[in-house]
């Protein structure tokens, strides 16, 4: 069996070295370049066979179990080499009939009925909110930064995320704003702090919204949070702000939930979706994500979220793609993590911190080497509800960094 996965490896361009080592003892090098080699060892047989037959969901189980081991390099080393190799290589054979079955199933994994998107929602939001502060900023902004300016920390880069953001939306004291998916809070937060508007957050995690809402009685702000579906909203606003929520809607629900927007938008309204997109065509999720960190989630093509929009008669005002921003997010995330790891075990099991480092560690990987990027759709229901040129965003987020009011929401307790 162990010719076959050697088979598979020597086809791609991989750099540098790895040595695989089989559970016979046998050892292959794979791979080129001077770089420090990388070693892992496949523990038993029936490992090897699904490695051989699924490997894109094999390999983090197996990790995950303990029957794949690094044991020279790092892991982030070996899925860094990885995903640069596979990514240029692009799926052939086997692999590629695996995508293609994926993708044409994807609409009943991604049935995202209001009760399942629930559940979907608790499977991951709803773990330990001290697991989440082991790795991210103190807000808990727990999506793609912007790294607006070398050097900056994580915490500047969230906080300058959510200006661009705020920038984007041309936000007026008195408006009233809806954060659809709103975390633990930090945006609206932010928002109503630093412009005057008043803002209605919405989650389906129960963990998320018990902070967010202790977080919104002591900031004395506007905002409000809720325990809801955005299809059971009703009332108008004036801007609409979602960010990393998108992921979760899934494809059969795109017109509905851009249906729902110009609904709720009032008739000069301006929404902003924040989403992880794809650089491809349409295809599925990764099925390791699928089944253990994000079920029911996919990360959508441009083209997918752009036909849903025109459909429902937005107008798309403005795109922009953030490239390999949440690439270096996400080493932050991993660097935070591993440097916390031992409080993960404690929280959890090993088996446990096994999956959250492969899954922060994957994640790095794809979104440095493969075709993952971040897209902001800025949406309006007419053409002329913001100015013609881009020049304000750059003007409004100046105006947001004069104040000190955003930097003084209340963190997480």
């Amino acid at each position: 069996m162990h010719s076959l996965i050697a088979r598979m490896l020597s086809r791609l361009a991989i750099e540098p070295r790895i040595d695989v080592v089989f559970p016979d003892g046998t050892l292959q090098s794979i791979g080129q370049g001077t770089a420090p080699r990388l070693r892992m060892r496949i523990v038993d047989s029936p490992t090897e066979l699904k490695l051989a037959l699924n490997p894109e969901l094999a390999l983090g189980e197996a990790v995950m179990d303990g029957r794949v081991v690094v044991e020279q390099g790092s892991l982030y080393d070996l899925l860094d080499a990885l995903v640069a190799a596979v990514h240029r290589a692009r799926p052939k054979g086997w692999g590629k009939v695996l995508e293609g079955l994926r993708t044409a199933v994807r609409r009943f994994h991604q049935h995202n009925t209001p009760a399942l998107a629930r559940r979907n929602v608790a499977h991951h939001y709803d773990l330990k909110s001290d697991f989440f502060r082991l790795f991210l900023d103190p807000d808990m902004q727990y999506s793609c930064a912007y790294f607006a300016e070398p050097g900056m920390t994580l915490a500047q880069a969230q906080l300058a995320k959510k200006r661009h953001i705020m920038g984007k939306l041309d936000l007026k004291p008195g408006q009233r704003v809806l954060d659809i998916g709103c975390g633990w809070g930090g945006m609206a937060l932010s928002i109503a702090g630093g412009t005057g508007a008043s803002v209605t957050g919405i989650t389906l995690s129960e963990e998320q919204l018990a902070i967010a809402q202790q977080r919104g009685a002591e900031s004395g702000l506007p905002v409000e949070f809720r325990l809801q579906d955005y299809r059971h909203l009703a009332e108008p606003f004036d801007r609409i702000v979602s960010v990393g929520m998108f992921e979760h809607v899934g494809v059969g629900y795109y017109r509905d939930y851009f249906r729902k927007i110009r609904e709720l938008l009032s008739d000069d309204g301006v929404a902003l979706v924040h989403t992880i997109g794809r650089s491809t065509p349409p295809g599925a999720t990764n099925p390791f994500i699928a089944k253990y960190i994000f079920p029911g989630g996919y990360i959508p093509a441009m083209s997918e979220v752009a036909a849903a929009v025109e459909q429902e008669g937005l107008i798309i005002t403005d795109v922009e793609v953030l490239r390999l921003h949440y690439a270096e997010t996400l080493k932050v995330w991993r660097e935070n993590f591993l440097a916390r790891r031992d409080e993960a075990v404690a929280m959890y099991d090993e088996r446990f911190a096994r999956m959250w480092e492969f899954y922060l560690a994957a994640c790095e990987a794809s979104f440095r080497h493969d075709d993952l990027v971040v897209f902001q759709f800025q949406l309006a229901k007419k053409l002329d509800g913001l100015p013609i040129t881009r020049g304000y965003i750059e003007e409004r987020e100046g105006e947001l960094a004069g104040k000190s009011t955003p930097m003084k929401v209340t963190e997480p307790a």
